[in-house]
C-alpha cells in the first residue's frame, strides 16, 4: 500500500522540476542577454564610476593612502572620457566620484 504512494509523490515531484528549471533557464538567458544588448556605454560608464564610489571614500578619508583597484579603474575611465579631468588631481576626481 505504501509503496504505490511513494511513487505517485516521486512522479508528482519529478514532472514540474523540469518545467521550472527550463523555465528559469529561459527567464535568466533572456534577461541576461537582453541586459547586454539593451544596455549603453554611457551606462556602462556610471557603473564603472559607481562602483568606484566606496574605493573613492577610503581614499579621500585616508588623505590617498588606501587606492583601491576599483577608484584607479574609474580614474582612466574618466580621464579618458573627458579631456578637462586629465589635469584633475587624484583627489580631486576622488571627491567628484564621491559627489555623484
Amino acid at each position: 500500500m505504501m509503496r504505490p504512494i511513494l511513487v505517485v509523490a516521486v512522479l508528482a515531484l519529478s514532472l514540474p522540476l523540469p518545467a521550472l528549471a527550463s523555465s528559469f533557464a529561459g527567464s535568466s538567458a533572456g534577461s541576461a542577454s537582453g541586459a547586454s544588448s539593451a544596455g549603453s556605454s554611457s551606462s556602462d560608464d556610471d557603473k564603472v564610476v559607481l562602483d568606484a564610489r566606496e574605493d573613492a571614500a577610503a581614499f579621500v578619508a585616508s588623505d590617498g593612502a588606501i587606492r583601491g583597484a576599483r577608484l584607479e579603474a574609474a580614474l582612466l575611465h574618466l580621464r579618458e572620457r573627458d579631456g578637462a579631468q586629465r589635469e584633475a588631481s587624484d583627489m580631486a576626481l576622488a571627491r567628484t566620484l564621491l559627489a555623484r
